[in-house]
């Protein structure tokens, strides 16, 4: 028997297929078709896929548009200013302008001008017949008048700048009424000057000016300048003087620095600027043992707390001078 041998299958050799360009000129020498080139597939497309990747400007775009005052200016800056543009077109002309203002006027005086809003009187409560009539001078309302155009601030500070008045309140009570309430101020000194009298408070704030010292006689007297602006220790010193009774004619202010206590007789007591009450009570302990103020003394000088002073009546010193030369001529 032969020997096998081992035979080699033919080999076939089928076309390649074409893909892409190529595969589209196979297809068409196939079919006797014109070849078809597609340019697309070559500059748009890569393997047959978009690009999602944009561009270098959408993308500076982007990112500019991602930034929070850009967001916030587009968001509301555009707005604000398309309206604000609108609103400077529309009031460019003077005749919207003064047609916008002429309509606010009108519908601000017909709301003021309501009946609810309007005052008719005043009433004055808590000061005399005298200054009522000063308060209605210096605050002159022509009535009817709305709340609206009423200052009240500016009122009470006018009704407190009278002398007279201490304090006050202004306000509108229901019914279109303006109440005032005042707080007079209380004279308790007189002040007697080279320009008048004057009444003075507790305080050394003028209240009035008077005619006469008889006007009101009840009242201790005070004299000299600056002596308003130490009216609490005038009235201290007149209260410890009170054990004198009605010898006391008033306290005269010194130089600006102290004061003089006058007495009936024409006699003075000479306080010292300082601690002027405690000097005075000594002059009145020496008083009451001694009957010091009973005798011909004209002036006691307190100025100098360690060495008072006695001055004598210009009659007892010479009594006392010719007392002495006739005991010294006898002897």
């Amino acid at each position: 028997m032969r020997p096998l041998r081992a035979t080699r299958a033919p080999v076939v050799h089928r076309p390649r297929q074409l893909a892409g360009p190529d595969a589209d000129f196979e297809s068409g020498a196939r079919t006797g078709a014109e070849p078809k080139l597609r340019l697309k597939g070559i500059f748009g497309r890569k393997g047959g896929r978009f690009d999602p990747a944009p561009s270098r400007l959408s993308y500076r775009l982007q990112r500019w548009m991602l930034t929070p005052g850009i967001r916030r200016g587009l968001k509301i800056g555009l707005p604000v200013f398309a309206v604000c543009a609108a609103v400077g077109i529309y009031f460019g002309s003077q005749e919207r302008r003064d047609a916008v203002v002429t309509y606010v006027i009108d519908i601000k005086t017909s709301i003021q001008q309501r009946p609810e809003f309007m005052v008719n009187l005043m009433a004055i409560d808590g000061a005399g017949t005298n200054l009522s009539e000063d308060i209605r001078e210096v605050v002159p309302l022509d009535f009817p008048v709305s709340s609206w155009d009423l200052d009240v601030e500016q009122i009470r500070d006018t009704i407190t700048g009278l002398n007279p008045v201490k304090s006050a309140t202004v306000r509108v009570r229901p019914g279109g009424i303006l109440q005032v309430d005042v707080v007079e101020r209380q004279p308790v000194i007189v002040w007697r000057t080279r320009n008048g009298i004057e009444l003075l408070d507790e305080t050394g704030a003028h209240v009035e000016r008077i005619a006469a010292r008889k006007d009101h006689p009840n009242l201790p007297l005070i004299a000299g300048k600056g002596a308003d602006g130490h009216v609490g220790e005038a009235l201290e010193l007149l209260t410890t003087a009170r054990s004198l009774g009605g010898r006391v004619r008033g306290l005269v202010r010194i130089g600006e620095r102290r004061w003089d206590l006058v007495m009936d007789r024409g006699q003075r007591i000479m306080l010292p600027t300082e601690r002027p009450v405690r000097a005075l009570e000594r002059v009145l302990a020496v008083n009451e043992v001694q009957d010091l103020l009973e005798r011909d003394v004209a002036v006691v000088d307190m100025r100098l707390g360690q060495r008072p002073t006695i001055r004598m009546t210009k009659a007892a010193s010479e009594d006392w001078w010719n007392t002495k030369v006739t005991v010294g001529s006898e002897q």
